[in-house]
């Protein structure tokens, strides 16, 4: 009986501790999440740029779109635009170069903090006036000091304007001089 007591009043004592290493272990988690999305209106027939800011999580980086080695994951936006809409020509920063504990003598390309990714917007064929929804996602593998964790992806969702291009003032030609030779 002063088994069970014992054995009762241990595992009353763990269970906050272990409540607080699980949230310990949950804010420490890796993870990059989108903090901003610019876009201009897109004018028919034109092109805009739309530029996508992320943040790395404090403590972790995650490898750069061009990492060092073949054998690391790069950060790779993938961009799903409605028909008669167009995103390409996606721009990257360039990666920090650091080292780490785990490979003291070799410099890694990384984000860590905020980076920003930018993408061109183009009009397809005979889109009409109005916002579309653009989806996509952010694939990227996080890693700190010590480890590198398993690949994940954060999806992108943000809207583009797409508006008539400005109206070519009309030619007047009573205001016109007149020239005579």
């Amino acid at each position: 009986m002063k088994m069970a007591a014992w054995v009762t009043l241990g595992i009353a004592l763990l269970l906050p501790c272990a409540g607080w290493a699980q949230a310990d272990f949950a804010a420490k988690q890796p993870s990059v999440k989108i903090l901003n999305v610019e876009s201009l209106p897109l004018q028919k027939g034109k092109a805009a740029s739309v530029k996508l800011t992320f943040r790395v999580a404090p403590g972790f980086h995650v490898n750069s779109n061009h990492p060092n080695s073949e054998m690391l994951i790069p950060t790779v936006l993938k961009l799903d635009p409605p028909t008669d809409l167009s995103l390409g020509n996606i721009q990257y920063p360039d990666g920090q170069q650091l080292s780490f504990p785990f490979a003291p003598d070799e410099k890694l390309s990384v984000y860590t903090g905020d980076f920003a990714v930018s993408a061109t917007a183009r009009t397809v064929g005979s889109i009409r006036v109005g916002t579309y929804r653009v989806h996509g996602e952010l694939k990227y593998q996080a890693c700190d000091d010590h480890a590198c964790y398993p690949p994940k992806s954060v999806p992108v969702a943000f809207d583009v304007n797409v508006a008539n291009p400005p109206k070519a003032p009309k030619h007047n030609p009573a205001q016109s001089p007149n020239v005579h030779n």
